[in-house]
């Protein structure tokens, strides 16, 4: 009955010109329950889109942040490179000063132990490594070799409570031990006496006298000078010139002639 009503109704429509007219004049008050049947799927359509937008923008978001924490790795990776390619020129300038054989060796391990001064290298006798050994970086004297194995060495710092350097005012010439002190980190200068010409700024090098470090590098900057009328010898600290808590590379010299002795 209802397929037979709605095919008469297609005919009308097809044949008959003023149903037209009727459809146009029911059109009219039908809309706004047209309106309001479309509208939760428009609501529903629009808040999808803005979900998804909302999605993709924090997702792009993300993305780029991601990419931000990359890109500043990769520029902190760079400076690390240009920061030891420029310590590796440094040592290359200071090898070709040295009358000598050198080599360029890699640090392994800082002492975990805060009273001592010390550090391991990966070379060892197997790269002809010695006791007793100079050890340098670009800008100054660092220790020398107390332990040899294989291929690593352990290297005893200048500033550690157990070293002892000759060394010389490149000012005046005045002679001294340049004593470490493991828990400053800085250098003192052992028996000075009060009347000797020392003032702070002086730099201290090594004189060469115990044949162990090659003369002239430097040691440390005098940073204070203390006189106690009480006391025979005035109280001198040295500031390293060598970067021995930063230096990642350090130069392992062979001096031109053998050592005779050794210093402590």
């Amino acid at each position: 009955m209802l397929l037979t009503c709605a095919l008469g109704l297609m005919i009308l429509d097809k044949y008959v010109p003023a149903t037209e007219q009727v459809r146009t004049a029911l059109s009219l008050p039908l809309a706004p329950f047209q309106y309001i049947v479309s509208a939760p799927i428009q609501w529903f359509d629009k808040l999808s889109y803005l979900l998804s937008r909302q999605d993709t923008l924090h997702q792009e978001n993300m993305d780029l942040k991601a990419e931000q924490l990359l890109l500043k790795a990769q520029l902190q990776r760079l400076a690390a490179i240009e920061s030891e390619n420029n310590h590796l020129k440094g040592l290359l300038q200071s090898s070709q000063q040295i009358h000598g054989r050198t080599l360029i060796a890699q640090l392994l391990a800082v002492d975990s132990d805060l009273s001592l001064r010390q550090i391991l290298l990966d070379k060892g006798s197997h790269h002809g490594v010695f006791l007793g050994q100079p050890v340098l970086d670009a800008s100054g004297v660092m220790g020398q070799v107390i332990q040899v194995s294989p291929l690593t060495s352990r290297v005893l710092l200048i500033n550690d409570v157990k070293s002892g350097i000759a060394v010389e005012n490149a000012r005046n010439g005045v002679r001294s031990i340049a004593m470490g002190d493991s828990y400053s980190g800085r250098l003192r200068l052992a028996n000075v006496p009060q009347t000797a010409d020392i003032k702070p700024g002086d730099m201290f090098l090594t004189s060469g006298l115990s044949d162990r470090y090659p003369p002239g590098y430097p040691v440390g900057q005098v940073a204070s000078v203390a006189h106690d009328p009480g006391l025979p010898f005035m109280t001198i600290i040295l500031e390293p010139s060598a970067h021995l808590d930063q230096s990642r590379q350090v130069l392992l010299v062979w001096p031109a002639k053998p050592p005779s002795g050794r210093e402590k």
